[in-house]
C-alpha cells in the first residue's frame, strides 16, 4: 500500500520523493523522474548568495514555470537573511515549495557553514528556519543527516526545532556529515526522529531496491522514502518502487530498446536545456550510468566522452543501442 503524503496544503501522488542532488536534478531530470512516478522532485540546490543568482548556472536551476508537477526547490547557506532573500527570490520564479539544505556533506558547501555544516549549531538552524518561513507563504521543507558525527547524533533535536518553527515536512539522509557516503546508512536515528516529532518524515540513504524502500518504510515508521543515487541512470526506479508498494509485485525491468528510448529523450532534453557543448558535456556522466551494466569495460563512455556534437551524441547513442539489440 502507497500512503500519499501531504505537504503543507499539497497532497502528493505516492510517498516516494526523488531526492535533490546538485549537478543532476536538474529540469530535464526532474521530468522524467516525475513520468515514472515520482511523487516529488526536488531541485538541486540553489546558492544563497544573490551574486551567482544571475549566472547560467543558476538560471538553469531555476527553470520551474513549466514544470509538469510541483515546484520543490531547494536553497543552501547559512546567513538567515540571505537564506529568506533566496527564499523569496525563488517563490517569485515559481517555486511552490522551498526546501532548505541541511544535509550536503560536501566539503566546499561545508566549509562556507552550510549544508550539514549547520548541525553543528542548533541555534543557528531555529535561526535560519525562522527568517525563511516568515519570508515565505509557501511550505517550508527541510532536509538533513542524522548529525555531524557518529559521537554526535543530534538529528532528534535538530527535528523538534524544525517542527518547533514552521517546517511541514523532514528529510533525513540515514548517514553524519562525517560519514559522507562511506559505509551503509542506518534507520534507527531516523525512526528516533519519527516517534519524536508529529510532521512527515521522509527517510533517504541507501534506498536501491523496492524491497528496500519497503523495509525502511516499516522499520522507521516514515512517511515516505526519497530516492537519490540509485535513480542515476534509473529513472524508472520510481515506477518500479511505487508499483511494489502498492502490489507486493515486481515490474519487469524495462526492455533495452526502451532504455535507449528514455536515454535518448534524456539527452536531447539537456542538448535543449543548456545548448550544444554544455548539454552534451553533462550529458557524459549520465550516460555513463545508463550504460554502466553493458558497458562494463567503459570502453564506449571513453568514445562517447570525446564526442561535444549533440547529433553525433545522439547517432552515436542510436548505433550502440542497434548492436546491442542485434546481439540479443
Amino acid at each position: 500500500m502507497v500512503l500519499a503524503v501531504r505537504i503543507g496544503p499539497y497532497q502528493l501522488a505516492n510517498n516516494v520523493i526523488c531526492a535533490p542532488m546538485a549537478g543532476v536534478t536538474d529540469y530535464t531530470f526532474r521530468e522524467l523522474c516525475r513520468r515514472f512516478g515520482a511523487g516529488l522532485a526536488v531541485s538541486e540546490m540553489m546558492s544563497s548568495n544573490p551574486l551567482v543568482w544571475q549566472s547560467e548556472k543558476s538560471l538553469n536551476r531555476m527553470t520551474h514555470q513549466d514544470e509538469s508537477g510541483l515546484r520543490s526547490v531547494q536553497i543552501a547557506g547559512s546567513d538567515p537573511d540571505q537564506m529568506a532573500e533566496a527564499a523569496v527570490f525563488n517563490v517569485e520564479h515559481g517555486a511552490q515549495i522551498i526546501d532548505i539544505n541541511m544535509g550536503c556533506p560536501a566539503k566546499k558547501v561545508n566549509k562556507k557553514l552550510a549544508g550539514s555544516a549547520l548541525l553543528q549549531y542548533p541555534d543557528l538552524v531555529q535561526q535560519i528556519i525562522q527568517a525563511v518561513v516568515r519570508a515565505v507563504t509557501v511550505p517550508v521543507t527541510l532536509k538533513i543527516r542524522t548529525g555531524w558525527d557518529i559521537e554526535h547524533k543530534n538529528g532528534v533535536q535538530i527535528a523538534q526545532i524544525a517542527q518547533d518553527n514552521g517546517i511541514v515536512a523532514l528529510a533525513v539522509h540515514g548517514r553524519t556529515k562525517a560519514c559522507m557516503y562511506k559505509g551503509e546508512a542506518e534507520y534507527d536515528t531516523i525512526r528516533a526522529i519519527k516517534q519524536n516529532v508529529s510532521i512527515p518524515v521522509i527517510a533517504n540513504g541507501d534506498i536501491t531496491t523496492p524491497e528496500k524502500a519497503r523495509f525502511v518504510l516499516d522499520y522507521t515508521g516514515a512517511d515516505a522514502v526519497m530516492i537519490g543515487r540509485a535513480a542515476q541512470g534509473r529513472p524508472w526506479i520510481f515506477r518500479e518502487v511505487v508499483h511494489y508498494l502498492q502490489t507486493g509485485e515486481h515490474l519487469a525491468s524495462p526492455s533495452t530498446s526502451e532504455v535507449r528510448d528514455i536515454l535518448l529523450e534524456h539527452v536531447r532534453g539537456l542538448h535543449q536545456l543548456y545548448g550544444e557543448v554544455p548539454g552534451s558535456r553533462i550529458a557524459r556522466k549520465h550516460v555513463g550510468w545508463y550504460l554502466a551494466e553493458h558497458d562494463s569495460e567503459g570502453m564506449f563512455r571513453s568514445e562517447f566522452n570525446g564526442i561535444e556534437q549533440a547529433q553525433q551524441q545522439l547517432d552515436t547513442l542510436s548505433v550502440y543501442f542497434e548492436q546491442l539489440l542485434a546481439a540479443t
